[in-house]
């Protein structure tokens, strides 16, 4: 999606930048992880399959993805690849219920082993939803997640957001949870974060 692509938003610990094609090689090691596959349910890809779909995010008007820095790393080496930790991604489709309006299924995931447990993912999954939310152009109803069974850490993440569960789906060890975006509910999230979009 062009949204994104010439803006950055800074938080306290973590940066969100466009996902380029410089962050793809690095990206793609990531996903070579057979366990991180397993918890973002990817497929394992080519590096040539990677660039494009990295230009697919990019393009597509279906799709919004950042890249999350480490915040300190950054504003010591200023080198994005160095301190690239996760992507954090929405997948926009229509709403079944509302005709005018879409449902944004979200993604977050912090790669590097020595950046999980700092709040790095919930600082960027706050950011991502407070953007996504304040864009009227997106036309959102509600948000989704799905999330496998046994990623106990990501459930209980989408649960602090006020996330609810909706199904479950044994075959594919998968939990869905929503949460509708309502006046109440923005003023939660307008509590725990504040946008700092600059130029990229």
């Amino acid at each position: 999606m062009h949204l994104n692509k010439q803006i950055k938003i800074l938080g306290r610990r973590i940066i969100l930048v466009p996902y380029e094609s410089r962050h793809v090689e690095k990206y793609h090691k990531w996903m070579s992880n057979d366990t991180l596959r397993q918890l973002t349910a990817s497929e394992e890809l080519t590096l040539d399959e990677e660039y494009e779909m990295q230009k697919s995010w990019r393009e597509d008007s279906d799709k919004l993805t950042f890249i999350i820095l480490d915040a300190d790393i950054y504003a010591r080496d200023h080198d994005e690849i160095l301190a690239m930790v996760g992507d954090t991604n929405l997948f926009l489709r229509p709403d079944p219920d509302l005709n005018d309006r879409q449902v944004a299924e979200a993604e977050i995931m912090i790669a590097e082993p020595d950046a999980r447990g700092k709040g790095f993912g919930r600082e960027a999954m706050l950011i991502m939803l407070k953007y996504a939310q304040s864009q009227s152009q997106l036309k959102l109803d509600k948000f989704e997640v799905k999330i496998d069974m046994d990623n106990t850490i990501s459930l209980h993440l989408f649960e602090t957001f006020k996330f609810v569960e909706t199904s479950r789906v044994e075959v594919f060890h998968e939990v869905t949870l929503e949460r509708q975006i309502t006046p109440d509910w923005i003023s939660w999230l307008d509590q725990q974060v504040q946008l700092q979009i600059e130029s990229y």
